[in-house]
């Protein structure tokens, strides 16, 4: 996994076996070590085997956990036995850290039922997680109520967690940026900034003509200028541009990169339709396409709820996601429909990625005015579909999470595209329309529906549909 620091919590009581406490330890720390997680966990120094079991041992742990509040992602609850219930969520609560948190639990074995080998931390668990409700705190569980360390199960369960921890880190303290308005004939793509500043995730904004300005004032010569140009060049095939398209693009570029920097902003969303094309004669689409791929997700049409929904998959699935229209009926099949975007899907989605001009646009504006966009099919794999959004009526953020897969049936069209199919399809439909969801949704070629879930609903306490 490598990247991700828990706080550890061995949990014990004094009446059970030391020699297993002991074990457990050790095993604990070989499987984090071999994920290449970092663990922040008493001494054996300072406390018996470095467990949490008195009041004094959980000012301990929570001193030490205040220490690396900074670098702790989430906290592992481990039980080698019984443990002491309020020893483990005094020291949480006197922490102050309010990351995720996972409890997991030792399985005793049959033939080792006697009072000296018993461990009983399947019952332990239930005390844990009853005292840790009591005080408020939320938690995330392993698979199986009790699961041995040395398991692919356990492993599984850490970096699920791990994985949790990420987006709910990651959209606590989000950062987007929004490079232009709301294009006028898109309010679907309205949403509350009140509410997602509220939920910890706030929206940097630069006007448009402020990007084009700036590009307009960089010569032709500028090396940041040239470097773009060979980024471009070095990302996908652009033989049929013209040098003048490549040129604008590369500005635009530098600019962006440059303001995203300075700000820390983690995904941006751009006005692109039709502004770009008329007064700067270029779609933002492949710059977008690189950004994304660079793992800074872009949403088009200043659509910042569907770049939170980007960014929300990219946390949970380690890879670049996508954005798409919901487009089309997929013949007579109720699961299935098609996915569309005028070209600014990155790599990950067009392994046979070409680029060229935009459809829609060229066919008003003229081809020259509109090169710049992603070409391509995704091809067939696993998906998870999920938005984003705000009920402003409610005070509410909300979102939708679906798995299914990107099929190959047969489809020929332009732009980026890809079928999907979705068991339930037209209930999830029913869902979106009824609840005013967006015609945007966010994509990722991976199944991490049940991560964004757990870590929305539990953590970050949004309003979730599982479809």
């Amino acid at each position: 996994m490598g990247g991700l620091t828990l706080g550890v919590i061995i949990g014990h009581r004094a009446s059970f076996p030391e020699d297993i406490v002991t074990k457990h330890r050790g095993d604990v720390l070989r499987v984090l070590s071999e994920l290449e997680i970092e663990p922040i966990l008493l001494d054996e120094t300072a406390t018996p085997f470095g467990a949490t079991r008195t009041w004094r041992d959980a000012q301990l742990c929570a001193d030490l956990f205040r220490t690396h509040r900074e670098t702790i992602d989430g906290i592992l609850i481990t039980l080698p036995n019984f443990g002491d219930q309020k020893a483990v969520a005094d020291a949480i609560r006197l922490s102050g850290l309010t990351v995720p948190i996972l409890v997991h639990a030792r399985p005793d074995r049959v033939d080792e039922s006697s009072a000296e080998r018993r461990g009983d931390a399947f019952c332990g668990k239930l005390s844990v997680c009853n005292n840790l409700s009591q005080y408020g705190l939320r938690f995330s569980l392993t698979t199986s109520h009790t699961v041995g360390v040395s398991t692919d199960q356990f492993r599984a369960d850490l970096l699920r967690f791990g994985a949790i921890c990420r987006v709910v880190n990651g959209m606590r303290s989000a950062r987007f940026g929004v490079i232009g308005t709301r294009p006028n004939d898109f309010n679907t793509v309205r949403f509350s900034e009140k509410l997602f500043e509220a939920a910890g995730m706030s929206v940097q904004a630069i006007d448009l003509s402020e990007v084009i300005g700036k590009a307009n004032r960089l010569s032709s010569n500028d090396a940041r200028v040239a470097a773009k140009v060979d980024d471009i060049v070095a990302y996908a095939d652009v033989m049929a541009a013209p040098e003048s398209s490549l040129e604008r693009m590369a500005k635009l570029g530098v600019v962006i990169d440059e303001w995203t920097t300075e700000l820390g902003i983690r995904a941006t969303a751009i006005q692109c339709w039709r502004s770009l094309q008329e007064n700067v004669g270029v779609n933002a689409c492949l710059l977008m396409s690189m950004m994304t791929q660079q793992l800074l997700p872009s949403a088009c049409e200043a659509d910042v709820a569907g770049a939170a929904s980007m960014y929300a998959l990219q946390l949970a699935s380690n890879r670049p996601s996508a954005l798409a229209d919901l487009m089309n009926n997929y013949g007579d099949d109720p699961d299935r429909c098609t996915v569309f975007h005028c070209g600014n899907w990155p790599k990950e989605f067009l392994p046979s990625m070409r680029v060229g001009s935009a459809d829609h646009l060229g066919s008003i504006l003229g081809t020259d005015r509109t090169y710049g966009v992603t070409v391509g099919r995704a091809p067939a794999g696993p998906l998870t579909l999920a938005r984003v959004s705000t009920d402003d009526l409610r005070g509410k953020v909300k979102a939708y999470v679906a798995e299914g897969r990107f099929t190959d049936d047969p489809l020929d069209t332009f732009g980026a595209y890809g079928v999907v199919e979705i068991p339930g399809l037209q209930a999830l439909l029913q869902y979106v329309c009824r609840n005013g969801f967006e015609h945007h949704a966010a994509m990722s070629g991976s199944h991490v529906g049940d991560i964004l879930d757990e870590a929305m609903t539990t953590y970050l306490g949004w309003e979730v549909y599982r479809h």
